[in-house]
């Protein structure tokens, strides 16, 4: 797949950009599935943020509202209840899945038990807009200060592991004492790998292996 993995959504001009040069179109030609699950694994998840993320009325962090040709809600959790069958053309016919925040362990849990962890390798065009928790799933783990539920779904400290490197979100956010860089230093430190620390304004672009920062913002590289 093609990955857009941001900390805040897709915030400015240069994020925005990014995400045109992936999708190889307009937006408003683009089909987009909007995916909530990761809030409800959040302790400060509620029906009220999934409402918000789904309908488009985030508009600090712009995922669903940003013009697409068409949205769709897929919840990971009903996945099983209903067989591939159905629902693995929605997920091939879409060319964007944009991915909600929340608990990233929670998430790939649910990615696992949905299967749509086994058929993101056969996407090969379609771009996954990740945010905050929708971008940490793809690496190998999240740091301890990240494990939002204790002890976590998977059992242990394991994402997905689609890139190989962890993702420190919302770098010096007003109001969160505990993202500052001092914090990001000490997490990066028990990661022990590569790392980025990376601000709302922030996004990393991975396609064919290539990793490159967007960022009108601040960020980090760890290297481990």
């Amino acid at each position: 797949m093609k990955l857009l993995l941001t900390s805040g959504g897709v915030r400015n001009a240069s994020i925005h950009k990014a995400l045109l040069d992936l999708l190889s179109k307009p937006i408003d030609e683009c089909t987009a599935l909007c995916i909530p699950t990761a809030g409800y694994g959040h302790p400060m998840g509620s029906p009220e943020g999934a409402w918000r993320f789904v309908t488009g009325r985030r508009s600090i962090c712009p995922m669903v509202e940003l013009g697409w040709k068409s949205v769709g809600l897929l919840e990971l959790t009903a996945l099983p209840s209903i067989g591939a069958a159905r629902w693995e053309p929605w997920v091939r016919g879409a060319d964007a899945l944009l991915v909600n925040g929340g608990d990233a362990l929670y998430l790939a849990h649910w990615m696992r038990e949905s299967g749509l962890a086994a058929l993101l390798p056969s996407l090969e065009h379609t771009v996954w807009v990740g945010l905050s928790a929708g971008s940490m799933v793809m690496t190998p783990m999240v740091g301890e200060a990240f494990i939002e539920t204790k002890p976590p779904i998977t059992g242990e400290d394991r994402a997905l592991g689609i890139v190989d490197f962890s993702i420190f979100p919302h770098l010096d956010h007003p109001g969160f004492d505990e993202n500052t860089m001092a914090c990001a230093e000490k997490w990066a430190t028990e990661i022990g790998g590569l790392a980025y620390a990376i601000d709302d304004q922030t996004a990393i672009q991975v396609v064919d292996g290539e990793v490159e920062v967007i960022s009108e913002g601040n960020w980090r590289c760890f290297a481990g």
